[in-house]
């Protein structure tokens, strides 16, 4: 099993920045692909930025040249760096680990964590 653990969410105000963290712990092996997936309530879960390990980056459009993804695969530990806040970048945060091909993977979830911007 894998465990995710998130930190690093809170409230903003527009233009500021927050960074998260995600932890992962458990049956991890060393080729993956973690992430940021972001949700609204009664929406369907966005991708956000994705991260191989071998460090090859995807963005949202809405986020890039904003948010900035990367990762320290000693300690198995996901960021998501968040710039230039906006208020409909409110929402819950996931983390995201996946082992395998999107189509064909399995992935696991964080617990998710709140990113509030606003004045």
């Amino acid at each position: 099993q894998v465990q995710l653990v998130e930190s690093g969410g809170g409230l903003v105000q527009p233009g500021g920045s927050l960074k998260l963290s995600c932890a992962a712990s458990g049956s991890i092996f060393s080729v993956n692909t973690m992430g940021w997936y972001r949700q609204a309530p009664g929406k369907q879960r966005d991708m956000v930025a994705t991260i191989t390990s071998g460090r090859a980056t995807k963005y949202a459009d809405s986020v890039k040249g904003r948010f900035t993804i990367s990762r320290d695969n000693a300690v198995n530990t996901v960021y998501l760096q968040m710039n230039s806040l906006k208020p409909e970048d409110t929402d819950v945060y996931y983390c995201n680990l996946r082992i395998g091909s999107e189509t064909y993977g399995t992935s696991y979830w964080g617990q998710g964590t709140q990113v509030t911007v606003s004045s």
